[in-house]
């Protein structure tokens, strides 16, 4: 059997898949980001290597993509391929219904509208400003003095809605801050964050062609509150993948790397 794995190298985590010649996941790993993208890399591609009895070292694999905001960096990769192509990609192999995603990573916004077959049709990014990402939604989480689990589901509680004001991740830091120390509800506060993030997604929504459905990938998919605010903004169902979200960039080098390893006769 022979095994090709993927390494999603991003600014705030590193994941990496490895699958068999068939297309099945047969490890994965998440890892939070170091300084150094190599060791990184080579952290997590250790880690998934180890998962699988028939290999003993991240060379054995038949071949590497390496994807995301490092993608140079790693280590024995034989190719790098975009994350944009590589989210297109994942979803399409666990959700081929689904054509419009919305990439929420830990530093920038991504809209893309994915082809028949699992090719990039079109994409926006917002990579300006931090608002609306991971970095954002970890800053807001301090604020709350909360897990960032804890403050991804606490909006879904809230009777009404304070909105936030300040687009800037430092102004709306201060602001949260200011109004929980007014005393204000801490449900209704987090509930105006997500409702301002969702407002930030709808342009992505329209340039990656969505009309009824969309899917969320990325470590933010899984904020619960999110995905509510999203549906309401957008008017659009929210399609739950099969997969961690936050796995997709990688699986989908993973399947880069199965297609153009078979080609190759590798």
């Amino acid at each position: 059997m022979r095994y090709y794995g993927g390494c999603d190298s991003g600014s705030t985590y590193t994941k990496c898949v490895i699958i068999d010649e068939n297309g099945k996941m047969v490890a994965d790993v998440t890892l939070r980001s170091r300084i150094n993208a190599v060791l990184s890399c080579q952290d997590s591609l250790e880690q998934a290597v180890a998962m699988v009895s028939d290999l003993d070292k991240p060379e054995d694999l038949a071949y590497l993509v390496g994807t995301g905001y490092g993608r140079n960096k790693v280590p024995f990769a034989d190719e790098n391929i975009s994350e944009i192509s590589c989210h297109a990609m994942g979803v399409h192999v666990v959700a081929p219904e689904v054509k419009a995603i919305i990439d929420i990573g830990g530093q920038d916004v991504k809209g893309i509208a994915v082809d028949t077959d699992g090719t990039v049709k079109n994409f926006a990014m917002n990579d300006k400003c931090a608002a609306g990402t991971g970095r954002f939604f970890e800053a807001m989480a301090r604020a709350f003095e909360m897990e960032l689990d804890e403050f991804s589901k606490l909006s879904l509680s809230a009777k009404n809605v304070i909105p936030i004001t300040s687009q800037c991740t430092v102004f709306a830091e201060s602001e949260v801050i200011s109004l929980v120390g007014e005393g204000k509800a801490m449900d209704e506060i987090a509930a105006g964050i997500e409702l301002s993030v969702a407002k930030r997604c709808f342009v992505m929504s329209k340039k990656a062609g969505a009309t009824d459905h969309i899917t969320l990938t990325g470590g933010c998919a899984k904020n619960d509150g999110l995905k509510a605010a999203i549906e309401q903004v957008l008017r659009l169902k929210v399609v739950e993948l099969p997969i961690d979200p936050q796995l997709i960039g990688a699986l989908g080098a993973a399947e880069f790397a199965r297609q153009k390893g078979m080609a190759a006769g590798k």
